[in-house]
């Protein structure tokens, strides 16, 4: 037995390739303790705090401390061992590869998790999570374009060449990509600057619907009628657009036209008769009579114009309401005889 493990194989006896092997066998075992230990508690605390660091710090600990401890053991273990320079070199670069490997990882995963828990914090903060997915992409090629310079540097390479080359490089497909680069830089515009946000009513030109997504190059809005309508953000941010999310009371302007063979008492009193009608309508919502007179009158007849204000920015709600005026105006004027001439309905809607 002692003769077998004083055997050499390149460069060292059974026994020491044993002892490597205890080391490392041990050493996972110490690990997988630690984890058990460790990490469940911290999973337990993490889970009774209100607090989303304490998240950050044991999903940084499973993600990277783990695995980085078993690297570091199987490094103790070869590291042993009696290597040749070349097997030493081979080493240290996987050393340092790992190492990059893991730090650039940990540095991206931690910028992701800072830039979705301020966004998570805002208003609406899990519709606007999807806003950033573009950013994060571009932080973490950022993050691995820096990282994998440090690390050819740190292994003996020349990197100015490399970064001489990625600049003539970046200016050929800048030059050969300008609307790419521009549409990525309105992304910027409208992440930073918020036009509107996903979840957000909006208008533009003539296609109207909701925003579902808001990508680097283009944002994609889901159209009343169904389909899907897909922007360039360069021609989001160089058009104008009427975000009705944001609108908090609509202003409504309508007309309606009676008949000139309406005798003169009930043409002075429907103003009035009006706004009865819609300071008698109860609800959060309003409406808020604003004004209601007779406007003109021709050879047709007697046009009057109603201005009022729905306190919420939902059409279905400001519908309900119109239809109610519509029809206790058709009641309040059949009572009274009055023919209602040719109806036309003139809405004009604007935030304020």
């Amino acid at each position: 037995m002692e003769h077998f493990l004083e055997r050499t194989y390149l460069g060292n006896t059974v026994r020491d390739y044993l002892i490597a092997l205890a080391i490392f066998l041990v050493g996972i075992l110490v690990v997988r303790i630690l984890k058990v230990l460790l990490v469940r508690r911290l999973q337990g605390w993490a889970g009774r705090s209100k607090s989303r660091f304490d998240d950050l710090l044991v999903q940084t600990i499973s993600r990277f401390g783990i695995p980085a401890l078993n690297f570091l053991i199987l490094y103790w273990a070869l590291y042993s061992l009696e290597l040749s320079p070349r097997m030493h070199r081979v080493l240290e670069v996987a050393v340092a590869s790992v190492v990059a490997f893991f730090l650039i990882r940990l540095v991206s995963s931690t910028l992701r998790f800072l830039l979705e828990d301020y966004v998570r914090r805002q208003e609406h903060g899990t519709e606007k999570v999807q806003q950033v997915q573009g950013i994060i992409l571009i932080l973490s090629v950022v993050v691995w374009g820096i990282g994998l310079i440090f690390l050819f540097s740190n292994l003996g390479y020349d990197v100015t060449a490399i970064i001489a080359g990625l600049g003539v490089g970046g200016i050929a497909v800048a030059l050969a990509a300008q609307n790419i680069l521009g549409d990525l830089f309105n992304y910027f515009v409208i992440f930073f600057d918020k036009p509107f946000e996903v979840g957000d009513f909006i208008i533009v030109d003539d296609k109207l619907g909701t925003v579902e997504y808001i990508g680097i190059k283009t944002t994609r809005v889901k159209s009343l009628s169904g389909e899907q309508i897909v922007f360039a953000n360069s021609d989001l941010t160089t058009s104008r657009i009427h975000n009705y999310k944001r609108m908090f009371r609509r202003r409504v302007v309508f007309n309606f036209k009676i008949s000139v063979e309406t005798p003169p008492e009930h043409v002075k009193a429907i103003p009035q008769i009006v706004r009865d009608i819609i300071l008698g309508m109860k609800g959060s919502a309003g409406p808020t009579l604003d004004r209601a007179h007779l406007l003109s009158f021709d050879r047709e007849g007697m046009n009057y114009e109603v201005v009022y204000y729905v306190e919420s920015p939902d059409y279905n709600v400001y519908m309900d309401i119109q239809q109610a005026i519509n029809f206790a105006i058709l009641d309040a004027l059949k009572e009274r005889g009055v023919a209602l001439l040719y109806p036309s309905l003139a809405v004009k809607i604007s935030g304020q």
